[in-house]
């Protein structure tokens, strides 16, 4: 009994020991993989015709509370004229089909709702947070048919997901995002009756992405840098 006191006072005694000996780290770097589905004129569901994507990225953590998250994303979109119940005279005798390639290249603010970490590297910290973001970006698309061959635009990418902290280096995450384009060809189409639309989003296409993301953390954060309540 004598033993197992003394064992356990020693626990107690290096327990704070282990938990400052555990390093916060700011960058990471990871892929993700998941689906993609086009919205616009041809297509107005979230969950009809989706493709398959994929995604390098790297995040930069601020805070437990903020970081920035950059992604390079190929996927593919695919539709058709025959899908919708819109009636485009252009396309009565033949349905348009597309099935074009996108690249995306994005800048993101991501704010997590709780403090983001093992629970050991800050005081308060959470293995588990929801978390939402912003950003800017760019598109490309390599069009098949169409009016045009490709397409290069702006997007503005609003998303919400959820990060999980699997052990102190390795994160989990699921990610919804809508990226609303600048563009009305990204389908390889541009007003389909012909009508022009004024407004910086009005009558363009947008797409949308699901995915699951794998990331690994490190370089790990000075603590003498820094004060201990941070």
């Amino acid at each position: 009994m004598k033993q197992l006191f003394i064992s356990l006072l020693l626990f107690l005694a290096t327990t704070p020991l282990w938990a400052q000996s555990d390093p916060e780290y700011k960058m990471e770097i990871g892929a993700g993989v998941g689906v993609m589905g086009y919205l616009g004129d041809f297509n107005g569901s979230l969950m009809k015709d989706l493709q398959p994507m994929g995604t390098l990225l790297a995040r930069y953590n601020l805070s437990p509370y903020m970081g920035v998250k950059m992604n390079v994303s190929f996927g593919k979109m695919k539709g058709s004229s025959a899908d919708v119940k819109t009636y485009y005279p252009r396309f009565a005798s033949a349905p348009y089909t597309f099935d074009n390639a996108l690249v995306d290249v994005g800048l993101a603010y991501e704010y997590n709702f709780l403090p983001y970490g093992t629970g050991r590297d800050y005081r308060g910290a959470q293995r588990l947070s929801p978390y939402a973001m912003i950003g800017l970006g760019a598109t490309y698309v390599n069009l098949k048919g169409g009016d045009r061959k490709s397409v290069l635009t702006a997007n503005l990418p609003i998303g919400v997901g959820v990060k999980y902290k699997v052990s102190e280096r390795m994160n989990v995450g699921l990610e919804w995002a809508v990226h609303f384009s600048l563009s009305d060809e990204l389908d390889g189409q541009k007003d389909p009756y012909g009508i022009k639309s004024s407004g910086i989003f009005k009558n363009t296409d947008s797409y949308s992405t699901l995915q699951l993301t794998f990331s690994y953390s490190f370089m790990a954060k000075c603590k003498t840098c820094h004060n201990e309540d941070e």
